[in-house]
């Protein structure tokens, strides 16, 4: 007789992310207790990285944001940003440590700028927390990882 694992959740109850591939474009829905797989795109084959930021567009934010079945921190960056570059470790960390209970993401205001307007950025570095496509949390101004986390704890994240 096979004992079940229980503590293994099936890939039909995981909560699961929308995605738009960084290579090919096509969307893929993902599940999270799979990112540290290291998942490859339905389409292309090419993998799809969670353990580090997630790069977003104004083609794909919301419907990432908004289908995500966790929650999504998203850096407002500028690469020629100062303050950005030096957050830029603590959320490469958070990437990683937070794989599968949370999407950590990298917004361009420069190359996305109908998407910063929409959120009305108006300093960067800028970080927001959405959960259920809703943003709960908004810091404007450079922070250390422990900022970072307590914006993901007003998320519903716990370290």
């Amino acid at each position: 007789m096979t004992v079940p694992d229980a503590s293994a959740t099936t890939t039909a109850t995981a909560p699961r992310l929308t995605v738009q591939c960084q290579f090919c474009l096509t969307w893929n829905r993902v599940a999270t207790n799979r990112l540290s797989d290291r998942p490859k795109c339905g389409k292309c084959a090419k993998p799809m990285l969670f353990d580090r930021p997630w790069t977003l567009t104004d083609d794909s934010f919301h419907r990432t944001v908004q289908e995500s079945e966790l929650p999504v921190l998203v850096d407002v960056y500028a690469d020629w940003c100062g303050p950005c570059k030096m957050m830029a470790p603590f959320v490469d960390e958070l990437a990683h440590e937070y794989l599968g209970r949370a999407l950590i993401a990298k917004l361009d205001s420069d190359r996305a700028p109908r998407v910063a307007r929409e959120l009305r950025i108006t300093g960067i570095p800028t970080t927001i927390v959405y959960r259920g496509g809703q943003e709960v949390a908004r810091q404007v101004g450079a922070m250390r990882k422990d900022g970072l986390v307590g914006l993901l704890a007003k998320g519903g994240l716990t370290v």
